[in-house]
């Protein structure tokens, strides 16, 4: 099996860009001195100032990603449209948050999902949700990388397992922690 020369050009080019436009966001972020958020929240939530074009377009990107979009096609090719159901449960828990959940928590000063929880049941309770919501955390990333990794690999012609090393390290250094 050969390998395609044009076809690991264009994702490591694919790979560069990803990497600068992070490194160019990250050195241009502005800091709001009369802001009350710290700095994670601040970076986290955008400073609570997001327009709804660009917030339809993030909730968009976050939900709508690799591992959506095979599993989508998957289950319309196994099954057909009618057991197809994540694209409809999506859209409606997307619709009914926003309209029921969003600006409560946007008054009461929420960061994550957990927060009107831990202010309910304690900071155990909190804890304990945590559990879920860090191994679905981990699951979506696997599912991310897998999906990522096996069209580069059918385009490239390589071993997956060498794309999902590489997708790895991409994001390793994307998502680095400052210090």
């Amino acid at each position: 099996m050969t390998t395609n020369i044009a076809g690991v050009i264009s994702v490591v080019f694919f790979y560069i860009i990803i990497l600068v436009v992070g490194i160019w966001a990250g050195k241009k972020k502005k800091v709001n001195p009369d802001s009350e958020l710290e700095e994670s929240e601040e970076v986290m939530l955008a400073g609570r100032n997001i327009g709804m074009f660009v917030g339809i377009f993030t909730m968009t990107a976050t939900w709508v990603g690799g591992g959506y979009i095979n599993g989508t096609a998957e289950a319309l090719y196994n099954n057909g449209i009618v057991w197809c159901q994540a694209p409809f449960g999506y859209a409606m828990s997307l619709v009914i948050g926003g309209l029921f959940f969003a600006n409560k928590m946007r008054e009461e000063g929420y960061v994550t999902m957990l927060d009107p929880f831990q202010d309910l049941f304690g900071s155990r309770m909190g804890g304990l949700l945590f559990i879920p919501a860090l191994c679905g955390e981990v699951f979506w990333s696997a599912a991310i990388l897998a999906a990522l990794a096996t069209p580069i690999g059918h385009q490239c012609k390589l071993r997956c397992e060498r794309e999902k090393q590489n997708s790895k390290w991409a994001r390793a250094l994307f998502f680095r922690p400052e210090s």
